[in-house]
């Protein structure tokens, strides 16, 4: 029996649908279910406008590479749609290519697919990659994906800026896992950075509910950081929120000057870091392996409730290997490290370190730092050229010393110290510069550290840190700080008076703490509040 003939019609968005299907005919017009193309090559050949949807049978896979290139338009109220219909998702198999290639053009939704890469295409191509190499600094609007599951590419999802800072605004990327790819589950790059005349390819740029794991690494690029989850470069206003970097960079080079993290921005400025989970994440070399970065040339950006554990480096790093003014006015509050730098001896739970880090801000987090073998980390450490530095009501605790280690004997006017609880149950040690102090009150005699004018700050207590009981963090949650793994002090009553007031010093201690208790004075030492602050 024929199939009934079922007239075209237009989509809500007021576009044309067509249909891919593997029992259609590419000579057909691919208008409805019945008469679908049956391969992306003649997708391809589609001139695509305003409103028109691409929809991929769901379970079925379309080898090949879709285009969207400067020819094609969409917009923000009637975008290109690439997605699946039916049951499951469509599944794009790329051959020695990308999978999608979204080119000098953009209001273009991609949702609910899966693209998987072959061997060809996990060493040079994206799975999906929307590029820019318009002249001058133009933004091109409106990019949407989500639900989509990538693999098998060298990088899972890249924005790439054009040599002149053009490159894409208002993107949202969201309910993807990224995994098995080579390079990174997502990146964004642009333009090499000018601090003098700085510019960003990106603008606006929201990752939310991103997993990126097992993206390993390229174990023969000694000359590039590869094998991390999400890294954010030449952005201007980013949010990652909610998303997760796991077991990444397992086969990074171990010749590599520089290797991968969990999740990272660079030569980007006001991003904010909230809410994400970054562990087991892992360098081939001696070098990076951390959950979170600010690296080289980030300004005005916040890290702020986050969860990192079990990764090889430094748990937070904040890093410059410039000699410019660009990496300033950053803060680093609410989040909990602990058993972060399992490999590198010389990281630790927070870094800080760089040619020139300025105008940093690190307080309320908690750290917990434990022996592995020989790797000992500090909780904290500080290193090199650092101006303005303030660490203020943390609670770092090592299972031996040393707490802090810093490289340099930081004047006060440089790095300073307030409110915060050093706890060693194998006893206290803290190396500052050239020396060593075995207890608080010799370290705070001799440098000026942990003090306000005459009244001495800080604690060696010990915190008592605990996982935190979900029926005690679920009431308090309210879509803070992940719950599972996070530490909290138990002993909050021996801590009072060792905190620091922030709004008396000018510094915003933020409306809630880790877990969303609404905070009614100044906060108490650590990330997480329970019970009257002090």
């Amino acid at each position: 029996m024929p199939t009934p003939y079922v007239p075209p019609r237009e989509n809500p968005q007021g576009g044309r649908t067509f249909y891919l299907s593997p029992g259609g005919d590419d000579s057909d017009d691919g208008r409805t279910p019945q008469t679908a193309w049956r391969t992306l090559r003649r997708a391809d050949t589609v001139r695509f406008e305003p409103g028109d949807r691409l929809r991929l049978k769901g379970g079925a896979r379309f080898p090949g590479t879709l285009s969207i290139g400067q020819g094609d338009a969409g917009s923000a109220r009637k975008p290109v749609v690439v997605e699946s219909y039916g049951t499951g998702r469509g599944v794009i198999t790329a051959r020695g290519t990308r999978g999608i290639e979204v080119h000098n053009t953009s209001g273009v939704v991609i949702r609910d697919l899966v693209v998987a890469g072959d061997p060809a295409a996990y060493r040079s191509h994206e799975g999906i990659a929307f590029t820019s190499d318009l002249p001058g600094s133009r933004k091109l609007p409106y990019v949407r994906v989500s639900g989509v599951e990538v693999r098998g590419f060298r990088n899972g999802i890249r924005l790439h800026g054009g040599a002149d800072a053009s490159g894409f605004r208002d993107v949202v990327i969201r309910d993807c896992a990224l995994h098995g790819n080579q390079d990174a589950g997502l990146v964004a790059d642009g333009p090499a950075f000018d601090s003098a005349a700085p510019a960003w390819a990106h603008e606006r740029v929201t990752v939310s509910r991103v997993t990126a794991y097992k993206n390993v690494g390229d174990p023969r690029a000694s000359r590039r950081n590869t094998g991390s989850g999400i890294v954010l470069g030449s952005v201007r206003q980013g949010l990652v929120e909610q998303s997760v970097a796991h077991d990444n960079g397992r086969l990074s080079s171990p010749d590599a000057a520089e290797g991968p993290e969990g999740i990272w921005t660079y030569d980007s400025t006001r991003m904010t870091f909230q809410r994400n989970v970054a562990y087991a994440n892992h360098t081939g070399s001696e070098v990076d392996g951390g959950g979170f970065g600010l690296d080289n040339n980030v300004s005005h950006s916040v890290m702020q409730y986050n969860l990192s554990y079990g990764n090889d480096g430094a748990g937070y790093l904040i890093y410059s290997a410039v000699p410019n003014r660009a990496h300033t006015d950053n803060t680093v509050r609410y989040n909990i490290s602990h058993d972060d730098s399992r490999k590198l001896q010389d990281y630790g739970g927070i870094v800080a370190f760089g040619s020139r880090v300025t105008d940093l801000d690190i307080y309320q987090n908690t750290v917990l730092t434990r022996a592995n073998g020989p790797v000992r980390p500090p909780a904290l450490r500080l290193l090199s050229s650092l101006g303005a530095v303030t660490v203020r009501n943390n609670v770092f605790v090592t299972d031996g010393p040393p707490l802090v280690v810093s490289q340099n004997a930081f004047a006060s006017s440089d790095v300073l110290l307030q409110g915060n609880d050093y706890h060693s149950p194998r006893g206290w040690n803290l190396q500052w510069g050239e020396l060593s102090y075995t207890g608080l009150d010799a370290w705070r005699q001799a440098t000026g550290q942990e003090t306000l004018g005459p009244r001495p700050l800080g604690t060696d207590r010990d915190p008592c840190l605990a996982p935190v009981p979900l029926s005690t963090a679920g009431p308090n949650l309210n879509g803070t700080g992940p719950t599972r793994g996070a530490l909290a002090a138990q002993c909050t009553p021996v801590l009072t008076g060792a905190a620091v007031d922030l709004r008396v010093l000018g510094v915003d201690p933020g409306p809630v703490d880790y877990f969303g208790t609404p905070l009614s004075g100044s906060p108490g030492v650590g990330a997480v509040q329970f019970g009257p602050t002090a």
